[in-house]
């Protein structure tokens, strides 16, 4: 390891002392990071998550990945744009390293945005139930989400302001950080001491993200209706980022604002109203169609066969190219296979079939006996 990429991380209160290294190797001049590494890994996952349940919320599992890849390049660069919107003075100067994302700074909420206007706008041209993908796709959120926040933690950032609790944090990285932005902390309302150990903020996060992936994944056979799962998610998750980020010292602001925590109350908000809205309408209706999940209509039914149509003359062509000829059932050679058919049972009161007897015992029972052969021998020779 490089000593001098290391950053010395220690829990005072449980006796604990890291040095972290941000850069997983190097390959040449090519830094792999651990930031860059684990938000590779949580979109795996998230992906692979998103293909296993699919066929579950009514959706092509050939037809999610266009949508899931789209999602992944939208949702990185909608949380890079928002983050270095959000912090110009820094990137002003040397613009080339707004594309230095390994180095940090992706937003969270930017990456929802884009990742679901890029991978809903895919959806809709490979003619994808949008709701339902809107359903997946959080509980994919919640996996990147979880897993990505340890990059934060490699990086030294994501922390919050002073605590006692025995999980408090501190290191020269934080102390830095903490004296150089004491005056605008100070304004938000934040005393610092420097001297003391802050919130892991990152922390906090990922094990919010973990409890509510449980929740919702156990909910997930009890959904009343397409998007009900992404109502639960959002109302989740701002009301923990709503609490977290009020702790955060690196909060993105407009004036005095901070802008993570505006959104996370206002989403919270628009989420549990909508929800009331549609289980309310659902309960007065009395209709058990009303707003029925896609996977649960006859119309998913009707595009799991075309699919599998579509798939089958998909074959024949690439048999025909390769001089395959396909089989027609019309034209075919007749082939006889021995099965194990049911028998069919007879009809009540039905005649018994006449008895087939064998050739072999006919002529058993018309050859004479060794007696009567004997006796046959004896008139001969007297005659």
């Amino acid at each position: 390891m490089n000593a001098v990429l290391l950053k010395t991380v220690s829990f005072p209160g449980l006796g604990l002392e890291l040095d972290l290294n941000p850069v997983m190797f190097e390959i040449g001049s090519v830094r792999i990071t651990w930031y860059g590494f684990l938000i590779a890994m949580g979109m795996l996952l998230a992906m692979l998550f998103a293909y296993w349940k699919a066929p579950s919320f009514g959706i092509i599992r050939d037809k999610l990945l266009d949508a899931a890849l789209a999602g992944v390049i939208g949702g990185i660069v909608g949380a890079r744009l928002y983050y270095v919107i959000f912090s110009w003075d820094n990137y002003k100067d040397d613009l080339l390293s707004i594309f230095k994302t390994w180095n940090g700074g992706l937003a969270i909420y930017g990456g929802l945005i884009g990742g679901l206007l890029v991978g809903l706008l895919v959806a809709k041209l490979r003619k994808i139930q949008l709701r339902p993908a809107m359903d997946i796709a959080c509980m994919g959120f919640l996996i990147g989400q979880a897993i990505g926040r340890w990059g934060n933690f490699v990086n030294v950032e994501a922390f919050g302001g002073n605590t006692d609790l025995p999980w408090g944090m501190t290191g020269p990285t934080i102390t830095s950080y903490l004296q150089e932005h004491r005056s605008e902390l100070t304004a938000l309302g934040m005393e610092i001491d420097t001297s003391l150990p802050v919130h892991p903020c990152f922390l906090y996060e990922s094990l919010w993200c973990v409890l509510g992936f449980v929740l919702l994944f156990l909910y997930l056979k009890h959904r009343k209706f397409d998007g009900e799962i992404f109502l639960m998610y959002s109302a989740w998750y701002g009301a923990g980022r709503f609490v977290i980020e009020g702790l955060r010292t690196d909060s993105l602001l407009i004036g005095n604002i901070r802008v993570s925590q505006l959104l996370a109350g206002l989403l919270t908000a628009a989420s549990v109203i909508l929800w009331i809205v549609f289980t309310s309408r659902i309960r007065s209706r009395h209709d058990p169609d009303y707003l029925r999940p896609y996977v649960q209509t006859a119309a998913w039914a009707e595009e799991c066969a075309a699919w599998e149509e579509k798939l089958r003359q998909a074959d024949e062509k690439r048999r025909t190219r390769k001089g395959v000829k396909p089989v027609n059932p019309d034209s075919a050679t007749e082939v006889v296979e021995i099965r194990d058919y049911p028998e069919k049972s007879a009809p009540e009161n039905a005649p018994e079939p006449p008895a087939v007897k064998d050739p072999a015992e006919d002529s058993a029972a018309e050859a004479p006996s060794p007696a009567e052969q004997s006796e046959n021998l004896d008139q001969q020779e007297n005659r």
